[in-house]
């Protein structure tokens, strides 16, 4: 039974969206300098995309330990440890000076975002509880919105040449405490045990395409953040403030993608929107590797933007509807694959990268937007 102390329904609503934006606008803020660590530290791609594997695998390495602590622990408690770990890893990150150092922080600040973002769902699923139509989607839209702002407060701090721990720190500071301050807000609710379940969970043959799908997705996703500003500096040699501003613009595509995202669906249906999604991040990202010019290219990563904004929340809102699986099941199969495509493609990027010039390797993420036009076309009205 849920239980809430002087706190209406809208109360609560709000001290959700706030831990969403909390998490979205401290990653980005990160995302927005990783050019700035790749030039401080003198890195070559390969050897970014090895520092850059920390924060993955801290991500997956904490994803059992999460749903134990969420089977026994209210979600408001993990979701406020998360956010203030996640914040004080921030201001850690802008203190690194070596490559180990920002390797262990990047593992530290990976866990931190897994713990607040599987307990911040695990929040939105009570709130949404509290009210008869549907309000969750409207979260993510706002963890976009938030993205955009730290990427844009990003461009500002690089323009300006405001150092790294100037910039993280500051926004590690009102991150937290607007973490302390709203957490009175959130939703309380005692924890259910949960059935033990394998460490992965892998899909069926009828669930493949829809695990394919994600892991293209996500893969092309995590590939924005942690390259996109990259590829406008060493492919098509423009200045710090020109490539954050190109992950800026990627970033107010996927948002207003997001918030509008449910009447286009209404309009021309599920498949139809997979099938443009897919379209939109093979031309973008072709677009971006063929004109290799700043305005053509930050076109590009805008269709990039557009095309990866839904995909996942409809692919799950298919997959949940399985005749041959249980929703959380299904979900959770196709989650498993999709978190891979996260965590391995963008390494990969760095590793073709060095081998043969970052164009090369855009093309080849350009497939993937390709591969979820494919695979869409066995999807099933």
């Amino acid at each position: 039974m849920a239980e809430f102390v002087n706190k209406s329904p809208r109360d609560l609503r709000i001290g959700c969206a706030v831990f969403f934006f909390i998490s979205g606008f401290g990653y980005s803020s990160w995302a927005s300098r990783i050019p700035s660590v790749q030039h401080d530290l003198h890195l070559n791609e390969a050897q970014l995309g090895s520092l850059l594997f920390a924060l993955p695998i801290g991500l997956m390495a904490t994803m059992p330990v999460t749903g134990r602590l969420l089977s026994h622990y209210t979600s408001r408690s993990i979701m406020m440890f998360g956010a203030l770990l996640f914040n004080a890893v921030l201001l850690f990150l802008g203190l690194a000076t070596t490559v180990w150092q920002f390797a262990v922080i990047l593992f530290a600040f990976g866990s931190g975002r897994n713990l607040l973002n599987l307990s911040v769902n695990a929040q939105s699923v009570g709130v949404q509880s509290l009210y008869p139509k549907s309000i969750i989607t409207t979260f993510h839209g706002i963890w976009s919105m938030a993205g955009f702002a730290g990427a844009a407060v990003g461009y500002v701090m690089v323009s300006f040449n405001i150092g790294l721990l100037y910039h993280l720190g500051a926004v590690s500071l009102l991150l937290c405490a607007a973490s302390i301050y709203y957490y009175p807000s959130t939703f309380h609710q005692k924890p259910k045990p949960v059935e033990r379940k394998p460490f992965l969970i892998l899909p069926d043959k009828h669930m493949l395409k829809f695990a394919v799908i994600c892991f293209a997705c996500m893969a092309c996703e995590n590939t924005m953040y942690d390259w996109s500003a990259i590829y406008f500096e060493k492919a098509i040699y423009t200045g710090k403030a020109t490539a954050t501003a190109a992950f800026v613009g990627y970033m107010i595509a996927m948002t207003i993608a997001r918030f509008v995202g449910d009447k286009v669906v209404t309009r021309i249906g599920i498949k139809n929107m997979l099938n443009y999604s897919g379209w939109f991040i093979f031309a973008g990202l072709l677009l971006a590797v063929l004109v290799p010019y700043a305005i053509p290219a930050a076109i590009g990563f805008m269709l990039v933007g557009l095309g990866v904004a839904c995909v996942v929340p409809l692919v799950f809102s298919i997959a949940g509807k399985s005749a041959t699986l249980s929703s959380g099941v299904a979900i959770a199969s196709i989650s498993t694959i999709g978190y891979f495509g996260f965590l391995l493609v963008p390494p990969f990027v760095g590793y073709v990268a060095q081998a043969v010039g970052l164009r090369w390797s855009f093309g080849l993420i350009a497939m993937l937007g390709g591969l979820i036009v494919l695979m869409v076309q066995k999807i099933k009205e």
